[in-house]
């Protein structure tokens, strides 16, 4: 067999995504290239590794196999390349985080500089939505997961990063009355929520119930960029996290809308298992956190403070 250590790399992400087009879409491939890779590996073997059925691909027990095998294989290899950039003196290894979908706009701040400053530190990151990030740190797949509410039956530490708040946003297309009240502008104006699982929608659903307000629910849309671009579009208003919000409100696509009871206020805690035992890179991480964060967010995030 003549099977290379990228076309393991490609077998596996498919075998993870089951679907050749996220695949494609996670290594930064065409999707034609790993069709041709998959191909490839596939001619080596004599037993199927996927089938199609319908317009789904599913993996074989035989491809599962291969699967299992081609991570043990790309984790021996990755250790042989942290082991000899340790040797030389330098920080390696991986550094795996999962953050919910708002989180996108404030970790990437947080993990440039460092990421800079130490070249043999792979970084994984997983964006999705709060129930999968809570799943993903309690199997211990991650390092650290990057929260707006704390999980309340996992024994955890955490570092708190910064503030988050969230308003009431509308597009200037709606032309909503001035001085239109509460109750009038949940009850008449067309509701965005995001979907189950997501801490904002549980942050609006929090407010709503306190206020008891009655809701034009119109939408319900599984990602913070959508519910904003339906928001610009006119479609609704909603309650958004302001961080994701500096152009849209820079550019006068988005207007926050003053509701007495908001903004909502939370913060953003990156956060790992208690019990876990943190990797030299992890430890480090933490360590440049507690010395640069304050830093970070008065040269990034200075201008939250001013709305």
């Amino acid at each position: 067999m003549h099977y290379t250590l990228h076309q393991l790399q490609i077998f596996l992400k498919i075998s993870e995504l089951q679907s050749i087009t996220k695949a494609s879409e996670a290594l930064n491939l065409t999707q034609p290239a790993v069709s041709i890779q998959l191909k490839n590996f596939q001619d080596q073997f004599p037993i199927p590794l996927t089938e199609v059925v319908g317009r789904q691909l599913y993996v074989t027990d035989f491809g599962k196999e291969i699967a299992q095998a081609a991570d043990k294989i790309l984790n021996e290899v990755h250790a042989i390349n942290y082991k000899t950039l340790a040797y030389r003196g330098q920080l390696s290894g991986r550094l795996k985080l999962s953050v919910v979908s708002t989180g996108k706009y404030v970790m990437p701040y947080f993990l440039s500089d460092f990421m800079k400053q130490n070249k043999g530190v792979e970084l994984i990151i997983d964006v999705t939505n709060k129930s999968r990030v809570i799943e993903s740190l309690e199997a211990n797949e991650v390092d650290f997961a990057l929260v707006s509410v704390l999980p309340k039956k996992l024994i955890i530490d955490k570092i708190a990063l910064m503030q988050n708040k969230l308003f009431y946003v509308a597009s200037k297309e709606l032309n909503l009355p001035e001085k239109l009240s509460k109750k009038r502008l949940f009850e008449e104006v067309p509701l965005i929520y995001r979907e189950q699982g997501s801490a904002t929608r549980s942050a609006m659903e929090t407010f709503i119930g306190k206020n008891k307000l009655s809701v034009n629910k119109k939408l319900e849309l599984t990602s913070n960029e959508a519910v904003k671009q339906a928001v610009i579009s006119g479609l609704g208003c909603s309650i958004m996290p302001l961080i994701g919000l500096r152009n849209e409100l820079r550019n006068n696509d988005i207007e926050i809308i003053p509701v007495k009871g908001l903004p909502i206020s939370s913060e953003w805690n990156l956060i790992w298992l208690k019990s876990k035992k943190l990797s030299p890179a992890a430890l480090a991480y933490l360590e440049f956190l507690k010395r640069e964060k304050e830093k970070i967010i008065a040269k990034k995030f200075y201008w939250t403070d001013k709305i």
